[in-house]
């Protein structure tokens, strides 16, 4: 059946995909593989290029000749002393905090300013058998921060200057089959994309993908849907590509399946002529599904499309797509619908990075986060301001989130609109997006006629491409002209900047909603502001004249029926831009929870009023020793009838809740009991209580799960104490100091926005290169086991002017390296380059044994070591040359310094701390253990499966 895509204006009908895997049929199908683990990494430099591994140095280099990637990028550099790890990685978040840092990054030591901290090699090796000769090998990366360059077994690839797109490189033509093959990748993140923290490094998933020529265009299915009475029509366009000299042409079959959430399966199939060398064929299918089962927000159930292509007989390609049934529509007078019923959004803003973490969040901590705004009562997320990681979308669709995906910068060239086709072709079938935006607060344009063009050309090319979908861009500074003339969904930027009921009023065919609201700040726990301290109090109200408190905000939208909700600014605090204060505050103040995610008291609000359940909570605590007799602001958060405040048994009043409104007593503090009720229809029907709690007794730990799959399970830890009644301690600090067993520790916080404590725990690496080599010419091959004594005249510059047609039986090399400090506790290796056929090392005259594991690793021991100045001497006998061209190795290696890390550890916050852990594959159960100081301490076992 044929397909024909008109332009679909709004309503729009749609699903997407959650993510391409694939289903490896027989050797010529498809088959992605994940290749997080076993990266080596180690920081290069941006101008030194010593520093850098002499990258760019040699003669032919990268650009010069195809496949002479040099230094790091070569397929034969040594990485054995650099450091192992697994992605997605962060360098940034591992850093310390200064305060010549950049204050968009939260002033961590990375990035300009820290040549030596913003430039990071990865490396890792791979095997590809022989059986996969004539198979397309792709590498695919979800996003790498930023400015990427890419070899394949000192091939060069290519650069991907965004931190945020996606992108993959074809190494059919440079693979090793049958043997090892080497991935080298230079970031360098010295410049800053955002104005936000945004990490460092390989912070996204990479796979290897496998195909047969003849394969499904990456991110080449599109479905649409529309929903009829009783039934859905899906719609699947797939592009089939043909990356082969192969023009025999013929045939194929393309089987269409379509799975339901239950299982059952519908099919289709369609024979289309293959696509010519290097071409696209598009093949088009419609496929009736009788009482479909809708996506939404409460019941997010998902579909998959499951492509395969047919070659005489053979399934060559499996490509699966998952999608959801779903309608949306905005409309000017009556805000945003849902499958045809009216939804009022109710969203949050949030850049990508949590706790502990930075930017490399696992999969799970992605549903974490999604979950915990689903809790306040959120329904829809702006990816604010760029491109999600693709797991994001996924827990959104999953979970039942509607998203707002945004591109990171406005433009017309192929580097502006090449990111939006990017963006919209991999996320189009994502039930979840519901609107694409192709800009925010781009103030130089947003009120000009150079706004407009800019933005009828992304609106429009966005729209070539995903007609189902409306445009939006977020502004800021006016809302009467340019960009806000002509953007098809006006995107609000707060209300303090324009007259939104007077835009609405000159333009009442446009749908709008507010992009951001609120701009709040606030300190999770604090409820008295101290500039001193950095700590803004948690009472909503206005952060500056011209911007509103979240009530305020939400009164406003929520009253209005053709405004179709608001997004808040944020729903999590993140690193960087801690406006209103600076150095030493390190995150932002905006979140409706802190960078872990606790609740700071703005999340009742919200869930008062955007959620369906009855809610009444109490603020501040009533821990206010010393301050006896003195007056407390006593807020309540509810959505019931009426409130009741009660200190010690006692009522102070009963209070009428106005809609979308709070309550506030002023109450002299008298430590004891405070307590609301709340009333429905004069019933009473919740209670919430604030006690004055004793001195901590105890750590307690609880976890968001409780069994972890051992391959990479993700479990995050609630640190607290309490007293010795088991009551929660909202004003402890303690310093709990953590340990593991089965399982890995990968980031600690605790949402205090001045804390410079660290993230995490690694051990410093240290590579100490041999300086000053030396040598002299044996005259007999001789391998001692103790260091001769050398004539002192005979040491000449090493490999200078050697003659290989003429070379001694044997030379001795002297070099030295330098341990600027040395303790007890420091692992010094030797990681040895061969610079001759056979060889016995000594460092300080003492021989060295290598490693069993390997045969050029010496593991230097302490009595043989000295602070300062050592020395290294080599005896070897030569590798000789084979062709004249030959280049000898002449650097004999690098001496690597381990220096483990403290023990985990991190302060309480207003009463919490964090940890994040991760299964470690070993399946055993993960032991987690805290102590503190005149504190009972606290172990809780997690079931690994």
């Amino acid at each position: 059946m044929k397909l024909s895509i008109a332009k679909i204006c709004l309503p729009c009908l749609l699903l997407l995909t959650l993510t391409t895997s694939a289903i490896a049929q027989n050797p010529s199908g498809r088959e992605v593989t994940l290749i997080d683990d076993g990266w080596h990494f180690a920081f290069g430099h941006s101008h030194d290029t010593g520093k850098d591994f002499n990258h760019g140095t040699a003669y032919f280099s990268y650009l010069a000749k195809t496949g002479n990637g040099d230094g790091p990028a070569a397929a034969a550099f040594d990485d054995r002393a650099w450091r192992l790890l697994n992605l997605p990685h962060d360098w940034a978040v591992e850093q310390s905090f200064s305060e010549a840092g950049s204050f968009s990054h939260g002033f961590k030591t990375a990035g300009k300013g820290f040549p030596d901290k913003s430039i990071g090699w990865y490396r890792r090796k791979i095997s590809i058998p022989e059986t996969d000769l004539g198979r397309i090998i792709s590498l695919k990366f979800d996003g790498v921060f930023r400015d990427s360059k890419v070899w394949f077994n000192g091939h060069y690839l290519g650069n991907e200057p965004s931190g945020y797109d996606g992108f993959e490189y074809d190494v059919s033509a440079y693979v090793n089959y049958g043997g090892e093959n080497t991935i080298a990748v230079r970031v360098d993140a010295s410049m800053e994309e955002g104005w936000f923290y945004e990490g460092a490094g390989i912070y996204r998933h990479v796979y290897v993908q496998k195909t047969n020529p003849l394969h499904v265009k990456t991110n080449g299915t599109y479905i649409t849907t529309d929903i009829k009475n009783g039934y859905a029509n899906i719609k699947a366009q797939v592009a089939i590509e043909n990356w082969s000299n192969d023009n025999n042409g013929g045939d194929v079959e393309i089987v269409s399946t379509i799975v339901d959430p239950q299982g059952k399966e519908i099919s289709t199939k369609q024979i289309i002529l293959a696509p010519k060398p290097f071409n696209i064929s598009l093949s088009d299918s419609e496929i009736r599904i009788n009482t479909p089962l809708l996506w939404d927000i409460e019941n997010p159930n998902l579909y998959r499309l499951i492509t395969q292509i047919k070659k005489e007989g053979k399934i060559v390609d499996t490509y699966e797509t998952t999608f959801g049934i779903r309608s949306i529509r905005f409309d000017p007078e009556e805000g945003f619908f849902l499958n045809g019923k009216h939804l009022k959004l109710k969203g949050t803003n949030n850049h990508q990075d949590h706790a502990g973490v930075g930017t490399a969040l696992p999969d799970e901590l992605q549903y974490f986060r999604i979950k915990k705004l689903k809790e306040m009562g959120s329904n829809a997320y702006r990816c604010s301001h760029h491109p999600p990681t693709p797991e994001l979308l996924e827990a959104c669709d999953r979970l039942g989130m509607l998203v707002i995906d945004e591109t990171r910068l406005m433009g017309i060239t192929d580097l502006h609109l090449g990111a939006v086709k990017r963006m919209i072709e991999r996320d189009r079938n994502h039930p979840s997006v519901f609107c694409w935006s192709v800009g925010n607060e781009e103030w130089a344009i947003e009120g000009n006629i150079m706004g407009e063009r800019i933005t009828n050309t992304m609106q429009g090319y966005a729209k070539s491409i995903d007609p189902t979908r409306p445009v939006t861009v977020g502004i800021s500074s006016g809302f009467r002209s340019g960009i806000s003339s002509v953007v098809e969904v006006m995107g609000y930027n707060y209300l303090g900047n324009g007259d939104i009921d007077a835009h609405r009023n000159q333009f009442k065919q446009q749908p709008g909603m507010g992009t951001e609201e609120g701009s709040t700040f606030a300190t999770r726990g604090i409820y008295v502001t101290d500039d001193a301290k950095h700590y803004q109090a948690a009472y909503d109200r206005k952060p500056r004249p011209s911007f509103y408190s979240i009530e305020e905000g939400w009164k406003f939208y929520a009253t209005r029926p053709y405004l179709a909700g608001m997004f808040i600014w944020t729903g999590f605090d993140y690193r960087g831009e801690p406006t209103p204060y600076g150095w030493p505050s390190v995150t932002s103040y905006f979140g409706m929870m802190d960078v872990c995610g606790f609740p700071k008291d703005n999340v009742y609000y919200l869930k008062s009023w955007w959620g369906s359940e009855p809610v009444l909570h109490l603020l501040p605590h009533w821990n206010w020793q010393g301050m006896e007799g003195k007056e407390i602001d006593v807020w309540a958060y509810s959505n019931c009838d009426e409130v009741e405040l009660f200190l010690n048994k006692k009522s102070l009043g009963k209070k009428m809740m106005e809609q979308y409104g709070h309550l506030e007593w002023k109450v002299a503090y008298q430590p004891g009991t405070l307590e609301a009720v709340g009333y429905k229809n004069g019933k009473r029907i919740l209670t919430d209580i604030r006690k004055t709690t004793g001195k901590p007794e105890k750590i307690k730990l609880t976890s968001h799960r409780q069994t972890l799959d051992k391959a990479n399970g993700v479990a995050v830890f609630n640190v607290e104490v309490t007293d010795k009644n088991g009551l929660h301690i909202p004003t402890a600090t303690n310093e709990v100091t953590f340990s593991i067993k089965g399982g890995t520790i990968i980031g600690v916080g605790n949402g205090d926005p001045t804390s410079l404590e660290n993230d995490k725990f690694i051990d410093a690496i240290a590579l100490v290169n041999i300086t000053g080599l030396q040598e002299q010419a044996l005259t007999t091959v001789n391998l001692p086991q103790q260091l001769p004594s050398y004539p002192k005249n005979n040491w000449t510059e090493a490999f200078k002017d050697r003659d290989y047609k003429n070379l001694a039986p044997a030379y001795v090399y002297r070099g030295q390296f330098e341990l600027a400090s040395l303790s007890a506790t420091n692992v010094v290796t030797f990681f040895y380059q061969k610079v001759g056929v056979d060889a016995v090392i000594f460092v300080n005259g003492k021989k060295v044994n290598s490693a069993k594991d390997d045969a050029q690793k010496y593991i230097l021991s302490a009595d043989m070591l000295k602070q300062g100045i050592n020395t290294l001497n080599i005896i070897a006998t030569p590798v000789h040359k084979v062709k004249d061209w030959d280049v000898i190795n002449a650097n004999p290696g690098v001496v690597q310094v381990i220096t483990p890390a403290d023990q985990w550890k991190r302060k309480l916050f207003s009463g919490y701390a964090q940890v994040i852990v991760q299964a470690d594959g070993s399946g055993k159960d993960i032991v987690l253990s805290a102590t503190a100081k005149d504190v009972k301490a606290a172990t809780l076992t997690l079931s690994v499966k």
